[in-house]
Formats: C-alpha cells, structure tokens, sequence
C-alpha cells in the first residue's frame, strides 16, 4: 500500500531530522515529533487489519490528526531556527495528506 510506504519513508526522515534537534528538545519537540510520525504508519496499519471499512477509516482520521500535529511540529522547529524550512518535508507530509484523504474518500464509498 503507497501511503503505508510513504508514511515509514517519513519516519526515517524525521529520526534523521530530530537528531539534528538540540538535546534540551530530547522530551519535548523530539519526542513528539517521533510519537506523532510513529502514530501515522501505527493507525494506517492497525486500521488495515480491522474486519470492516468504517474502523478502517477511523483510523485513518487518526492518522491524519498525527500528520497535522507532526506539521506543526516542523513548522515550529522552522520557527525556531532548530532547522531550515524544510519544504521537501512539508511536500512529503502534503502528499501523505493527500493519500490518506482519497483512501478516506474511497473507503466511504463502500461503507
């Protein structure tokens, strides 16, 4: 499935990101971007597993609540000077977003 790819492909690039984060960040902005970015791939696999199309998508809203506080998240390092906006994220985290919402779309359909 492209968007559980796309989503484990972002979990590498944010350990990659954090790690670049000051360390007084390590229980704050580091450990919720990572819990955020995990909590992604986490729903889009656990809903995938359920027996029928409306847990399925409920999960998916999950996952799309974790992608838009990882967004802030990014956005906050941004504005902080921790990183340099980080556009090729932000177009990652646009596209995941995408993904998930026609999978939504699609799924409604059949429920």
């Amino acid at each position: 499935m492209e968007v559980y790819k796309q989503s484990m492909n972002l979990v590498t690039d944010v350990y990659k990101l954090t790690k670049k984060l000051p360390n007084e960040e390590k229980f704050g902005l580091i450990s919720q971007m990572r819990r955020a970015v995990v909590s992604i791939v986490s729903n889009i696999a656990e809903g995938s597993a359920r027996k029928n199309a409306k847990e399925y998508i409920q999960f998916l809203y999950m996952s799309l609540g974790s992608l838009s506080e990882l967004k802030t998240q990014v956005e906050v390092c941004c504005r902080l000077n921790f990183i340099d906006e980080n556009t090729e994220m932000e177009n990652e985290i646009h596209y995941i977003n995408s993904m998930l919402s026609g999978l939504i779309t699609s799924l409604k359909k059949k429920v």
